[in-house]
């Protein structure tokens, strides 16, 4: 089959779980035997036009945080709908749902991997939640399929349109023995820090971790990775909260991916605050590199970690986790041998993969849920 896979920034992947998807199942997808393209925003290293087997289509965006996901996603509509044509299309992110009839002008079936429900998000205003909360109906009327990365999405596009759609996961890297010679960078010991990883936004709950951490009497130091763009506001608030702790290290972005595997394979615990997303793929990762996880408490989270995740609902529940995994070091690295075999067992990029391919083949045959939803929600709840 030809498939094309847009709606994100592309491969390789430097940002983001979309990315990391695309490149962990587009080049299985090679593998496999199929031509994958994939469409990636203009950068100045963009030198290559193949990579991992997947060829690549560079096209420009127009910056700002309403228009540069959907610029770049117009121009690649218009790509393909101007070139030969696919056996299916891949869309990720439902922001992108204007673009659909403009695809299927090609006759091209296509799937649209939902995420989560961005309408949550902080860092939309009131148009901004509206608007998404359309696409959402727009996607469920236009689409071929929709996928779904947890079984809590899944279940809103059941609950809110009583629409169909495609449970697919992330896969999760597994490490077992991982360097440390690079942690020391950061002036940091294997076993010696707590870590977050994360994007500056307020639902992924950055600001109250670092609350809780400081309301503690934690020995080891808390190392966070993260920035945003065009959040400047809510990156201040952190550094306000940090105050002048010294255990408290803001190190920004870490885009060098053996550092950052370190870090995840040698912290104490992983804290992790998202809650408006899916399946998370640096949750995975934290599990993957055999870390005890705190995450914040809400299904999907547990739906990933199960039964051996600390969790927290604020700031004031992580004092008495962090003085848990620092009193026993030991239970702290047996609940992180615990997720790694969890991650290893139910999230493998294989499998994920084979799961793309088998929706593919559907599509290619003829299967749409076009007609089975109309994209009217069913009840009030969540409305904005």
């Amino acid at each position: 089959m030809r498939i094309a896979m847009l709606g994100t920034r592309g491969v390789p992947a430097h940002y983001g779980g979309f990315e990391t998807a695309v490149e962990e199942i587009g080049r299985r997808l090679v593998a496999r035997g199929h031509e994958v393209t994939v469409y990636c925003r203009d950068t100045e290293d963009a030198a290559s036009d193949h990579y991992l087997g997947m060829r690549l289509v560079h096209l420009r965006s127009w910056k700002g945080k309403a228009v540069e996901t959907l610029s770049h996603t117009a121009l690649s509509a218009l790509h393909l709908l101007t070139h030969p044509r696919h056996d299916v299309a891949i869309v990720f992110n439902a922001a992108n749902a204007p673009f659909l009839p403009l695809l299927r002008l090609s006759g091209t079936p296509v799937a649209v991997h939902v995420d989560g429900l961005e309408w949550r998000r902080a860092k939309w205003g009131a148009a901004g939640r509206r608007y998404y909360r359309w696409a959402e109906s727009y996607c469920v009327r236009w689409a071929d399929a929709l996928i779904a990365d947890a079984q809590g999405i899944a279940d809103y596009y059941t609950d809110e349109f009583g629409a169909e759609t495609e449970l697919l996961s992330y896969g999760a890297p597994i490490q077992v023995a991982a360097g440390n010679d690079r942690i020391e960078e950061l002036e940091v010991t294997s076993g010696g820090y707590h870590l977050v990883v994360a994007r500056f936004e307020p639902e992924n709950h950055v600001q109250e971790i670092v609350d809780g951490y400081r309301r503690s009497s934690a020995r080891l130091p808390l190392v966070i990775v993260g920035s945003a763009p065009y959040a400047d506001a809510y990156t201040e608030r952190i550094r306000r909260t940090a105050g002048p702790d010294p255990r408290v290290r803001i190190v920004g972005g870490v885009w060098d991916q053996e550092l950052l595997d370190q870090l995840y394979a040698h912290c104490l615990t992983y804290l992790h605050g998202h809650s408006v997303g899916g399946t998370n793929p640096s949750l995975l990762r934290a599990m993957g590199a055999g870390t005890h996880v705190l995450a914040y408490d809400v299904s999907f989270n547990r739906e990933v970690l199960g039964e051996h995740g600390g969790y927290f609902a604020g700031p004031a529940d992580l004092p008495a986790l962090l003085h848990a995994a620092e009193l026993r070091p030991e239970l702290a690295r047996e609940r992180g041998a615990l997720h790694r075999a969890r991650a290893a067992h139910r999230y493998d990029w294989l499998e994920v993969a084979a799961g793309y391919e088998q929706l593919c083949k559907k599509l290619e045959s003829g299967h749409s849920i076009r007609h089975s939803a109309d994209g009217r929600r069913r009840a009030s709840a969540g409305a904005v």
